[in-house]
């Protein structure tokens, strides 16, 4: 089944699309359907990654063309594309939904950047596709341009991430609660493979099982033979299949140990960990209602659907874990053929996630206090009675910030932000005892973070029209360790007047 209105191809597409992939097409066509972007009546660009672009071999100016930005909105391709939406499947808020995919997007293709790696080139709001389960295929300015910032702000501070490569107005008015300007965000990554994506060649696969006379089958060992070529080539000369697939999933459980601790350092909330959101690379996907903490606590939720604070900041972990086992379930047949002794390697395979998150985390709070140098014990029971000291007190971001200053001498910063001075007194001396390096935690603890009034401000007014604010926080966003004259006012949390703060499923 494809669109019945194909993109038109453009042997003058931006220099460095010729030969665009379609690998993942290629491998699982049960898992791409055929399919064209919507028109955009007068597309306009809002904002360009120039330094992505360069690093994709694209001429930002070429893009900024009428072919440019017909590219960028998907209806304008180079010859020999093969556009695709993505099926899936997904366990939503622990519900498993068997058949979600790509609503309102498309995977253009694949191209290589200047260090050889293959990338995906994808858009969002581009429109239905027959995965749109009666959405209407578009999205808005404002929920574009805030996957835009905060993907860039993980991206400078060290976080895996797919990147935006662009944002384009597309002319459009999409019908919310009130009309708002359409857009498409054009983004890339390593791949847009996911747990739900291998639930869904399970699930394709059981169906095969049913129906012996029908073509097909064996998706899920393509997905994976794909999967690791992609993101594991390292484990193709496992000369077992079975040894190889086990390796393949203690990979990813190793790449989202390291990805969930990243997020815990830097105080980052996803807000919707379903399955068909958690990466095969390791890297963040989906940025609808996330958000940074302001004050410390684990509890904190902003997903105004999350109502029972299954994604909140502390549960992050546990949850990965248990998306993880989602994608077990899924390889079972690929680990032994005995499905006894798959679980039993399944399980083991799972149960090293607590230890590498564990490591992850300690080792990089450590950095914070600039405190490597100590063991791991004496690090972790610093870092609890500091967590019990500034919990629902403390702006989580700054008060690193502030320990720096007072691994320098200044105390006084760090302990006026607590209620309990002599627990802090007490909690500094045994600290300061271990000699933490300050410039090593400046290197380390951000100054600049998406902070949440800041990406509200930024949005509400490039719906508007004014990308001002847009603008000047991405800039202070690029360089988050390095304080500078100027953006004071992005290093301070938010005013008391802004919250309590709500996220919605926007992107």
């Amino acid at each position: 089944m494809s669109h019945t209105s194909p993109a038109s191809t453009d042997l003058q597409s931006p220099r460095g699309l010729d030969g665009l992939g379609s690998t993942f097409a290629d491998a699982v066509p049960e898992l791409a359907l055929p399919w064209t972007a919507a028109e955009a009546p007068t597309p306009r660009l809002l904002a360009l990654n120039e330094t992505l672009a360069g690093d994709l071999g694209l001429d930002p100016a070429e893009l900024r063309t009428d072919a440019g930005l017909g590219l960028l909105v998907g209806t304008r391709l180079p010859a020999g594309a093969k556009p695709v939406a993505q099926g899936y499947a997904g366990h939503q808020f622990g519900g498993f939904a068997p058949r979600l995919g790509d609503g309102r997007a498309l995977l253009l293709g694949e191209l290589h950047d200047r260090h050889g790696r293959r990338r995906d080139l994808h858009l969002k709001g581009s429109g239905r596709t027959p995965w749109a389960r009666g959405g209407d295929g578009l999205a808005a300015v404002g929920p574009m341009l805030r996957e835009y910032v905060v993907s860039e702000a993980l991206h400078h501070l060290g976080v895996p991430t797919t990147r935006a490569l662009a944002v384009t107005a597309t002319g459009a008015m999409v019908r919310r609660e009130v009309p708002l300007p359409g857009a498409v965000l054009a983004r890339v990554a390593s791949s847009h493979l996911r747990v739900g994506s291998f639930q869904y060649a399970r699930a394709l696969d059981q169906a095969s099982d049913q129906q012996p006379d029908e073509p097909g089958g064996d998706v899920a060992r393509r997905l994976a033979d794909h999967a690791i070529a992609r993101h594991y080539p390292e484990l193709a000369s496992i000369g077992s299949d079975d040894e190889r697939y086990l390796a393949f999933y203690r990979s990813v459980v190793s790449a989202q140990a390291a990805l969930v601790a990243r997020w815990m350092l830097v105080g980052f909330v996803h807000g919707v960990m379903n399955t068909d959101n958690v990466t095969i690379s390791g890297e963040t996907i989906d940025y609808g209602p996330c958000a940074f903490l302001d004050v410390f606590d684990p509890t904190a939720v902003f997903s105004s659907i999350d109502e029972g604070g299954r994604y909140a900041f502390g549960n992050q972990p546990p949850i990965t874990e248990w998306n993880l086992a989602r994608l077990a379930e899924a390889l079972l047949p690929l680990l032994h053929e005995q499905q006894e002794q798959a679980v039993e390697l399944a399980v083991e395979a799972l149960g090293g996630f607590r230890e590498q998150y564990a490591e992850a985390w300690s080792t990089g709070m450590r950095a914070k206090l600039g405190i490597t140098h100590v063991d791991a014990e004496v690090g972790d029971a610093l870092v609890d009675d500091l967590f019990g000291l500034i919990r629902g007190q403390a702006d989580y971001t700054s008060y690193f910030r502030a320990l720096g200053r007072a691994a320098r001498g200044n105390l006084s910063d760090a302990r006026d932000r607590v209620l309990d001075v002599a627990g802090f007194d007490a909690w500094a001396t045994r600290w300061s005892s271990l000699q933490p390096d300050a410039d090593a935690m400046d290197r380390v603890n951000p100054i600049y973070i998406a902070r949440n009034h800041l990406v509200e401000e930024a949005l509400t007014d490039a719906t508007a029209g004014d990308l001002t604010a847009f603008e000047r926080l991405n800039d202070a966003l690029a360089r988050p360790f390095d304080e500078r004259a100027g953006f004071e006012r992005y290093a301070e949390p938010a005013p008391d007047s802004f919250g309590p703060y709500t996220t919605y499923c926007g992107t």
